[in-house]
């Protein structure tokens, strides 16, 4: 599976699962079994190099925020939940990319 696939197949999943813990339809834990899933899956491939599209770049960054913040922070802080939602909304429909998106692979 190239790096390409597997961020076409993973995009659209993790905005579900963001918009879903967003509108309260998800509890945090499976967001973060989720993310600990796919970080298995990806390295498992043992893919290396820099994130080398926009939509790669706004599912590292986005993944990268459900681990690093806690569920309260992630639904209480407006501006930290406007940017996952403009995520969400991106990895979904495209258009411009969210400001503030600086997502790495790991």
């Amino acid at each position: 599976m190239t790096p390409e696939e597997f961020i076409d197949v993973k995009a659209p999943q993790l905005a579900h699962y963001g918009k879903a813990f967003l509108s309260d339809k998800l509890e945090f834990n499976e967001v973060r079994l989720y993310l600990w899933d796919t970080l298995e899956e990806w390295h498992q491939l043992n893919l290396q190099g820099e994130a080398q599209t926009d939509v790669e770049r706004v599912f590292w960054h986005l993944l990268y925020a459900f681990d690093k913040w806690p569920d309260w922070v992630l639904r209480g802080n407006q501006f930290l939940r406007q940017q996952l939602d403009d995520c969400c909304e991106y990895l979904f429909c495209g258009g411009p990319i969210p400001e503030g998106c600086i997502g790495v692979r790991p």
